[in-house]
């Protein structure tokens, strides 16, 4: 490497660290309660939805049971199924719970004064 390549990317790291630190000077914007409504109300939507899927899935599962000569076969069968149900239901869960806590900050928010920063 070259003296004058080696000054040049010493001078393009420069440059990158002084617009680091010109953007960390600046806090960022607050979130407003219309943020956490949106939020709240888009993660309620995927909570739905998943519900609706995990139920469809249960549905189908207990409808459809796997019949294999082979115990491997069978216990393996078993095995995903209790894995892809448990995992649909686990998204519902999580989707839920977003979707409440979001809530909750919704309200928090809308009743709230202007309060400083803890940080």
């Amino acid at each position: 490497m070259s003296d004058d390549s080696k000054k040049s990317s010493m001078q393009e790291g420069e440059k990158a660290s002084a617009s680091a630190t010109s953007s960390e000077g600046t806090p960022p914007p607050r979130k407003g309660p219309l943020s956490f409504l949106s939020g709240a109300m888009v993660s309620g939507a995927f909570a739905w939805l998943c519900l609706l899927l995990s139920q469809n899935l249960v549905t189908y599962f207990s409808l459809h049971t796997p019949s294999y000569s082979s115990a491997i076969a069978q216990s393996i069968a078993s095995g995903f199924k209790t894995l892809v149900i448990g995992t649909s239901f686990l998204a519902t869960f999580t989707f839920s719970f977003i979707g409440l806590g979001l809530t909750l900050v919704f309200f928090r928010s809308l009743f709230a004064g202007k309060e400083p920063d803890a940080a």
